[in-house]
C-alpha cells in the first residue's frame, strides 16, 4: 500500500537528561507500511540504554524526509535499495569509513516521510594525518555534505534537520510519539497524475462524519488484537491510541485552484472548461500514539474506510469483535 505519509513524525523526544518515560501501553515508521514495535529492552524495571561503542566518536541525531516509492523500506536488507542503506552510503562517503544508522520507525516499500528520525556515530578523523581525530563537525556541516552525497543518487530523500546528542541517546527508545497519515480520494474520476503512490483513490463517496464517530470508539487504550498483522511481534496487543481523526483537506495543496486565482466558476462539471481536472474530496487520517503493532495503522485505516462507505458501522461492539484475517484485509479492503 502507498499513498501515505508517515510524519514518521517522530517529534517530541524527550531529554536525554532524564529516564524515558514508558506509555501507559506500547507498540515508524509508518506506518502506514510497517508500524513500530519499538519494545524497549528493560530488565528489572531499569530501561537499558545503548551506549556508544566508540567514546571518540560524536553521535547526531538525523531527521530525513523521503519519497518511498523506490525503496524495499527503510531497513537495510542485501540486494535492495532501502532508507538505511542509502543514508549510509552517504555518511560513508562524507566522512570516509562505514557507520550504522539506527531509526526511530520503520517502514514499509513504498511509504514516505515527512520526517523520520534517526542517529548515527561519526569519529572525525583526520584525512592529511591518518589516526588523528579531530573536533567533531558542526551539525550544519554534517546536513550539507550528506544532502550533496544524497542528491547525487535518485534525489528522493534528504537531511533536514541534525543536531548533538548524549551518546547513550537512542532514535527508537527515546521516540513520545509517531504520527502517521493516510490521504484518502474519494471520488470516481481517475487519480491525477501528481497523486499517484501518494494516495489511496476510493471511487465511492465517503461518509466523513460516520468515519469520524469511529475514530471516537477506537481512541484509547484497548486490545488491538484483530489490528496486526501475522508476522506481529509485539508481546501485546494492548495500544494506547492517542489520536485517530479524519479531516478533509483541499485535495491539491501544491498548485492554486481556480477560485483561488480568483477565476469566476461554478462547481458544474460542464463549466470547468476544456482541460480542468474536476477535484477529489480529500479525506486525511491522522493516528498518533507512542508505537504500533505491526500493520495496526493500515487496518485502522481500512476499517475506517469500510465505515465510511456504509459497509461497517461505528459501534463498539462490530468494530472490536472484528476476526479480521490479514490476508483478507490486505486483498480486499485494499482492492
Amino acid at each position: 500500500m502507498t499513498g501515505n505519509l508517515k510524519s514518521a513524525r517522530d517529534r517530541a523526544f524527550e531529554s536525554s537528561e532524564r529516564p524515558s518515560k514508558i506509555g501507559k501501553s506500547e507498540c515508524s515508521g509508518d506506518e502506514g507500511g510497517a508500524e513500530e514495535e519499538s519494545q524497549q529492552p528493560r530488565e528489572s524495571g531499569v530501561v537499558s540504554r545503548p551506549m556508544n561503542q566508540n567514546p571518540r566518536a560524536q553521535r547526531y541525531l538525523v531527521a530525513i524526509e523521503y519519497i518511498g516509492t523506490r525503496f524495499s523500506g527503510s531497513q537495510k536488507q542485501p540486494n535492495c535499495r532501502t532508507v538505511v542503506g542509502v543514508l549510509e552510503e552517504a555518511f560513508h562517503k562524507f566522512i570516509g569509513q562505514p557507520v550504522s544508522v539506527f531509526c526511530s520507525s520503520r517502514t514499509d516499500a513504498g511509504v514516505h516521510a515527512l520526517s523520520n528520525v534517526c542517529h548515527v556515530d561519526v569519529e572525525r578523523i583526520s584525512k592529511r594525518k591518518p589516526g588523528e581525530v579531530l573536533a567533531p563537525h558542526e551539525p550544519l556541516v554534517v546536513r550539507r555534505a550528506v544532502n550533496h552525497f544524497l542528491q547525487k543518487s535518485e534525489g528522493d530523500i534528504s537531511v533536514i534537520d541534525v543536531q548533538c546528542v548524549p551518546a547513550d541517546f537512542h532514535a527508537r527508545y527515546r521516540a513520545c510519539e509517531r504520527t502517521y497519515f493516510y490521504r484518502l480520494f474519494s471520488g470516481p474520476e481517475p487519480l491525477s497524475t501528481f497523486e499517484k503512490e501518494r494516495a489511496w483513490h476510493v471511487t465511492d463517496e465517503l461518509k466523513l462524519v460516520s468515519m469520524q464517530e469511529a475514530c471516537k470508539v477506537l481512541v484509547g487504550e484497548h486490545d488491538f488484537s484483530s489490528f496486526r498483522a501475522s508476522g506481529c511481534q509485539a508481546n501485546s496487543p494492548i495500544r494506547t491510541l492517542d489520536e485517530l481523526n479524519v479531516s478533509e483537506v483541499v485535495s491539491s495543496p501544491y498548485f492554486p485552484s481556480m477560485v483561488e486565482r480568483r477565476v469566476e466558476s461554478t462547481n458544474e462539471v460542464t463549466d470547468l472548461g476544456f482541460g480542468m481536472r474536476k477535484k477529489h474530496r480529500c479525506l486525511v487520517v491522522t493516528a498518533r500514539a507512542r508505537s504500533f503493532l505491526y500493520h495496526q495503522v493500515r487496518l485502522l485505516v481500512g476499517v475506517l474506510k469500510s465505515v465510511g462507505m456504509g459497509d461497517l458501522t461505528s459501534s463498539d461492539e462490530l468494530i472490536f469483535t472484528l476476526v479480521l484475517e490479514t490476508d483478507l484485509i490486505l486483498k480486499n479492503i485494499f482492492s
